[in-house]
């Protein structure tokens, strides 16, 4: 097991480099790259479906990126303490046949004392948006970090 600084208990500034980190590996689209931030054992409950264990993380984020074509994703620090942290996020996505959609959600984290997030619960919401509506495109440059995500 590689830690994964920074490590818990968290403040406002690691909890949000925390955060940044997330989206930017979840923006790589590499599954075997974003389960390695997990535990082992890692469980998840994303919306009605339940993870457990890297493999399954894998298996589950090919089969959503091959679903959800030129995903990008925002992420927000929303809260913390001690070892968990609340984020909200947004992400955009078109099926195949070209229909875009923004997701709306809120995720609430626990890590290991190593670092590894360990336990991920997920409410996530999809909204059929115009392409013309988009209005993430790609990862977040360096001067969008820390931007607050609008309600709608």
């Amino acid at each position: 097991m590689t830690p994964r600084p920074p490590f818990p208990p968290f403040d406002e500034d690691t909890a949000r480099q925390k955060v940044q980190a997330a989206e930017d590996a979840w923006n790589t689209r590499d599954p075997e790259r974003v389960s390695l931030a997990y535990t082992e054992d890692s469980v998840w409950r994303n919306r009605d479906q339940y993870v457990v264990g890297r493999a399954e993380i894998v298996r589950f984020l090919t089969a959503k990126w091959e679903r959800e074509l030129d995903y990008a994703l925002r992420k927000e620090l929303w809260g913390f303490r001690g070892n968990r942290i609340g984020v909200r996020f947004q992400y955009e996505s078109r099926t195949a046949e070209g229909q875009w959609f923004r997701s709306y959600g809120n995720e609430l984290w626990e890590f290991s004392d190593e670092g590894l997030m360990r336990r991920r619960e997920a409410s996530i919401n999809d909204v059929p948006i115009a392409e013309t509506d988009r209005r993430i495109f790609g990862p977040r440059t360096e001067s969008e970090q820390g931007v607050l995500l609008p309600v709608f």
